[in-house]
């Protein structure tokens, strides 16, 4: 299989592209990062595709989170550690309280840019280029800034493989082993309802692992973690240049990351994105709007997994609370008569945005929780697996996202607010998620039993 060359996927009308300033600038970056080591390898790539497999059959659930937008300044140790952290203690949540296998994938090592609604952005009358994350330019509002930079490509990938060695070190190295879930806790946390309930579940499952210790029980399982990257397939000379051929299978793998996904705005079927995703052989995932008809996902099955392979597709939807009981049922129904197969995972941040009073770009946790109840209610009644869930969220105690067991008003939204685009679940809120979806998950399990 062949990869198009970058000039004719630019020649598609690729949509959502910096408008580079220099292009000698750029082809010198793109020359370099062919030339850098993979950030992930093609065999973690397969991997992580039969795990997916696995929950396209039901017998899996996936769990995706992170940062809207990753930044060069905020790939610490310490950011790291505590994004690692509330996904481990979510999944720990979904697997004791639902007995299903997780599936663990982050937003991270990669998620530094965004698509927008405008190429620019005005303010007092002066108009500049649309922030469109670290990897093409900068979020304060001066024209140096805002200026679209190559070698900040070079920087998210060196910002990239750092990232991914800390948490290759962490899931290794004694951090994710389950002993540690008390350690995993904060007193923020614990003076919380969902930190107390989780300081319950992990007192029993303490107890069970001291346990199977007395009866020689001691599996690898309970010391690591197979823990994977994600990220949008946005900028096409990154992920073009960090396309591979694989030395076992001479096909090609996209090393930036284990899982890609194509984005609502870029997913047109004849689009440079689905171009080149299409090529490549990792598991990749599809954003789907309310405005998707079942044809268009159909389409989309047949160009990016022609031989329909369980695991190589994940649809992941992006209704809205108010919308998702009325548009997923059609496409479900119609995606499954037609035979594709394909996992289904819900993204529910993104359809649920709105502008506070104060002008911060907010989500209702209650908003949150209805599209999952929908979209758990929707598989139920087709008698389809909800696949898996698709946040955005952050290990840290902040003010993005109004309500959930912490009652957080939109006068709070000040008090630490932190993301430069959209609004992240906080530790407690995602804690607070992971109870509640656990408690669905349970039911949906003993339904496809």
């Amino acid at each position: 299989m062949t990869i198009p060359d970058l000039f004719d996927l630019h020649s598609m009308g690729a949509a959502q592209q910096p408008s580079w300033p220099d292009r000698d600038a750029v082809d010198a970056t793109v020359a370099r990062l062919r030339k850098v080591p993979p950030l992930v390898f093609a065999g973690e790539c397969d991997d992580l595709k039969g795990k997916l497999a696995a929950v396209t059959r039901g017998e899996a659930f996936l769990l995706q989170g992170g940062d809207c937008a990753e930044t060069l300044e905020g790939a610490t140790a310490d950011n790291v550690r505590a994004k690692l952290r509330v996904l481990l203690q979510m999944a720990v949540v979904l697997t004791y309280a639902a007995s299903v296998p997780v599936v663990k994938v982050g937003r991270l090592a990669g998620q530094y840019a965004k698509p927008r609604s405008s190429d620019t952005e005005t303010r007092d009358g002066v108009t500049l280029p649309a922030y469109r994350g670290d990897a093409v330019n900068g979020f304060d509002f001066t024209t140096e800034s805002r200026t679209p930079d190559p070698q900040r490509l070079l920087d998210v990938y060196n910002s990239s493989a750092a990232t991914l060695n800390l948490v290759r070190a962490f899931v290794t190295g004694g951090y994710a082993d389950l002993r540690q879930v008390h350690t995993w806790n904060t007193d923020f946390v614990r003076s919380s309802s969902a930190g107390k309930r989780y300081e319950r579940m992990a007192a029993e499952i303490d107890r069970a692992l001291t346990f199977m210790q007395a009866i020689g029980a001691d599996p690898d399982e309970f010391h690591r973690v197979d823990f994977h990257s994600s990220h949008e397939a946005l900028i096409l000379e990154y992920e073009h240049a960090l396309t591979r051929i694989d030395s076992r299978t001479d096909l090609p793998y996209d090393v930036s990351a284990h899982f890609l996904w194509i984005g609502e705005r870029t997913r047109q079927l004849d689009g440079a994105h689905v171009e080149l995703m299409s090529r490549i052989q990792n598991p990749i995932g599809v954003k789907l709007g309310p405005r998707t008809t079942a044809d268009d996902a159909i389409a989309l099955a047949h160009k990016l997994n022609p031989e329909n392979e369980a695991g190589r597709l994940t649809f992941i939807t992006r209704m809205g609370a108010g919308q998702i009981r009325d548009v997923l049922p059609e496409l479900v129904e119609k995606v499954t008569a037609a035979g594709i197969q394909v996992a289904w995972v819900c993204d529910p941040m993104h359809g649920n945005t709105f502008e506070a009073s104060s002008g911060y770009k907010t989500r209702r946790f209650e908003d949150v929780m209805d599209e999952v109840q929908g979209f758990f209610d929707v598989h139920r009644s087709l008698g389809t697996w909800p696949g898996g869930l698709h946040v955005e969220l952050t290990g840290d105690n902040v003010t993005e996202c109004v309500g959930g067991g912490e009652s957080l008003l939109e006068a709070d939204l000040s008090e630490a607010y932190e993301s430069v685009c959209d609004p992240r679940l906080n530790r407690v809120q995602s804690l607070e998620l992971s109870f509640l979806v656990a408690e669905m998950l349970n039911e949906a399990h003993v339904l496809t039993d």
